[in-house]
């Protein structure tokens, strides 16, 4: 009877139940969502490109500071201006020209060219004037006839001189301008300064304007 005792021991077998344990494994895949940290990237991404047009508001100023050449270039037109207007050269035996002679053979100059420009103007006149009478004239007898023509071909004369001598004025001026004057325009030589003083409109020395009358 003692034996069916020690048959009890089976009884121990139903210690499985410790397979629940299984449970474990749905705390691995809570881990997953660690992915939203993924778009934190992305949007660092936009801050790169607000800050290229910074770039762009910088080039102006590069622009702007262009206008600066060109007004560095003004001292050099003026430096050039003031060559041109050197004092004529003098012969060997004459001084210089001082600013005060130089602006009172300007204004003799502009002086004769407003006179020659009146008297131009005035012969201008009188010649249309005698133009358009000779054309009324029909019955005119031959005194009167060759009156008019003689008034008509004086007058051509004082205008064909006037013209010519209002040009020579003009060029004068125009050569103190460019810094041409007092040099003989055949020769190269110096005029002469009592000679310019004389006669303002020369463009010749006396050798020159000698051997031009022979």
């Amino acid at each position: 009877m003692t034996v069916k005792k020690s048959g009890s021991t089976k009884v121990a077998a139903p210690v499985k139940k410790a397979a629940p344990a299984k449970k474990a494994a749905p705390v691995a895949k809570k881990a997953a969502p660690a992915k939203k940290a993924a778009p934190v990237v992305k949007k660092a991404a936009p801050v790169a490109k607000k800050a290229a047009p910074v770039v762009k508001k910088a080039a102006p100023v590069v622009e702007k500071a262009a206008p600066a050449k060109k007004k560095a270039a003004t001292p050099a037109k003026q430096e050039a201006a003031a060559v041109k207007q050197a004092a004529p050269a003098v012969r060997a035996d004459e001084s210089a020209w001082t600013r005060a002679e130089l602006a009172e053979v300007e204004e003799e100059l502009r002086r004769d060219a407003s006179r020659l420009a009146g008297e131009l103007a005035a012969a201008e006149e009188g010649l249309a004037d005698l133009i358009r009478d000779s054309g009324d004239g029909a019955g005119d007898d031959q005194a009167d006839a060759g009156s008019k023509t003689f008034e008509r071909e004086h007058e051509m004369s004082l205008a064909n001189n006037a013209r010519d001598m209002l040009l020579q004025v003009e060029h004068a001026l125009a050569r103190l301008a460019n810094g041409t004057y007092g040099a003989c325009e055949s020769c190269g030589t110096p005029i002469g300064k009592g000679r310019l003083q004389a006669f303002p409109r020369a463009t010749l020395c006396l050798a020159c304007k000698q051997a031009e009358e022979r």
